[in-house]
């Protein structure tokens, strides 16, 4: 069984061997694509060939939509390269059920997939066709929070960036200036409307892309290597939609055990490639059942109807309070909680450290306890209904392959937004003392233990990647694990320059009057081999 279109020729062997397929005609979408493209989507993770393409895909069955998706990938080419081209842009969806069972499913809905490279002329013409499309509706994003930032952990403007700015869209090389450029070509064909909508998992997503495409607007207006009017389109939202969204899914790096299971069917080719730009691809993609998508209702030309498949359109103050539940509330703290203890105590899998009693109590009281107090309520999702699901049905879900180490990656990019709106809702309340919380100030204390890179048990390990590592890690990196004496001075000393750090925290800790619990709580980390575990048991239960 090869997964390409001369090897989904024999349906009937791929669905005796329990797998879903396609079943509308592929080339009737992809030939209606090419004519009248209305979505196409940056980033060719597996984030988007779970979720999206898997979504479209069910509504193509269906009837529902007559395009399929284009994909781009501005980062890492090879991804296309050695993963899309050869197998025909399909892919393997493995859906981990909580029951143990394996929903396969091939998907196909992805019809065009090409690189974001202006040196690949032939792709990058493609690209320009799509974006002076009429029917062009939506151009969506998951790069990544840190995919939208224009400068480096020191807050310097990245050299590519500077370099765009100043040669223009016709030269752009890093990757917003590339998107900037494609947005500037549909500018010059007639300003025609589209969304922009980034459907990363991060706060207030749509200004994040906003303020990134804007800024090169401005600067290529400024420096004459594009026409003022391009800012006046980015700023009309009559024109340009840049809708905020909440997404919702965990989808794992492949693993081996999911490898397995489609190998003994019979599926070939299914080596992982590991890219040069260190990026782990496979031609299958495994991933938990829930999900979520919730878009602001911002599309000057039209949105594709993407409700039957479970996607809520809304305004952009229910958007804001579902992200706000879920990514300060309901999951995305609890992973991060899991995430730095997870990688402290040695655990390798997420669904393991819910087995720790002393783990499970901790992220239901950071999130039933400490943060369900201050969710901002909507009628959307019911914050108690999906805080319990989260605890209760995927994060334990053993079947599901996630690493504490995977979650760990960029986590002070997330921490202001994880814990530090929590916190401020607190300090601003007239009925709360920020200085009850308890859990979230040990988990930032635990943060500043993990960048010790030393486990609970002595052994050195190695930091998830994080662009702040180079900044961040020096604070703590004179601290002995075992040092008692003169430790909450030193360690006092040492990490006020960061507790202070709003852009890490979201909150001036000292300000906040939290500094010296985190400290207190540090110190108590620091005390020696096994210090991690019994803090935790002596302020979680």
């Amino acid at each position: 069984m090869q997964l390409s279109e001369n090897g989904l020729k024999n349906r009937q062997e791929w669905l005796d061997k329990g797998y879903q397929l396609p079943e509308f005609d592929r080339e009737a979408v992809k030939a209606k694509t090419k004519e009248t493209p209305e979505w196409i989507h940056f980033g060719a993770g597996n984030i988007f060939r779970a979720f999206q393409a898997n979504l479209l895909q069910g509504l193509l069955n269906k009837g529902e939509c007559e395009t399929g998706l284009i994909v781009a990938e501005g980062f890492d080419y090879e991804i296309i390269e050695k993963m899309y081209l050869p197998h025909d842009s399909y892919s393997v969806l493995a859906t981990l059920k909580v029951d143990g069972t394996v929903e396969k499913t091939v998907v196909g809905s992805i019809v065009e997939s090409l690189t974001l490279d202006p040196e690949n002329t032939a792709d990058f013409s493609r690209l320009k066709e799509v974006f002076t499309a009429d029917s062009l509706k939506m151009a969506s994003f998951t790069i990544t929070e840190k995919g939208y930032s224009l400068v480096n952990g020191k807050g310097e403007t990245l050299p590519a960036v500077e370099e765009d700015f100043k040669k223009g869209p016709e030269q752009a090389t890093s990757y917003i200036g590339k998107v900037a450029a494609l947005l500037y070509t549909r500018y010059q064909a007639g300003a025609k409307p589209v969304a922009m909508v980034s459907m990363d998992n991060c706060s207030h997503n749509g200004d994040k892309l906003y303020a990134a495409i804007s800024t090169f607007a401005n600067e290529w207006a400024k420096n004459g290597v594009a026409e003022a009017g391009f800012v006046d389109y980015i700023n009309d939202k009559t024109k340009v939609g840049f809708p905020w969204s909440m997404i919702d899914k965990i989808t794992p790096r492949p693993d081996a055990n999911v490898e397995k299971i489609l190998a003994d069917d019979g599926l070939e080719e299914l080596e992982p490639v590991i890219t040069s730009k260190k990026t782990y691809v496979a031609p299958f993609v495994n991933a938990e059942e829930c999900q979520y998508l919730v878009i602001e209702d911002a599309f000057p030309n039209g949105k594709i109807n993407l409700t039957p498949g479970g996607v809520i359109y809304t305004t952009r103050e229910n958007v804001d309070r579902v992200e706000k539940m879920k990514v300060c509330t309901c999951l995305n703290p609890l992973h991060t909680s899991l995430a730095v203890f997870g990688c402290l105590l040695g655990y390798e899998r997420i669904y393991e450290e819910m087995r720790d009693p002393v783990l499970k109590k901790m992220v239901e009281t950071i999130g039933y306890k400490e943060g369900l107090p201050v969710v901002v309520k909507q009628d959307l999702l019911d914050p108690e209904q999906f805080i319990g699901e989260v605890i209760n049905v995927r994060l334990p879900n053993p079947f599901m392959p996630d690493t504490p180490q995977r979650i760990a990656t960029d986590t002070s990019q997330k921490l202001a937004i994880r814990f530090g709106g929590t916190i401020s809702a607190y300090a601003a309340a007239d009925d709360k003392d920020v200085k009850s919380l308890k859990l979230i100030p040990l988990v930032l204390a635990g943060w500043l233990r993990y960048l010790m890179a030393i486990d609970d048990s002595g052994k050195a390990f190695e930091l998830s990647p994080d662009p702040q590592l180079t900044t961040v890690c020096p604070y703590v990196q004179d601290i002995k694990l075992g040092e008692i004496d003169g430790a909450e001075a030193k360690a006092k000393a040492k990490a006020e320059p960061i507790l202070k750090r709003t852009d890490i925290f979201g909150v001036d800790l000292y300000e906040i009057g939290l500094a010296d619990t985190v400290i207190g709580y540090f110190k108590e980390l620091i005390a020696g081999p096994g210090a991690v575990k019994a803090t935790l048991e002596k302020y979680v239960l």
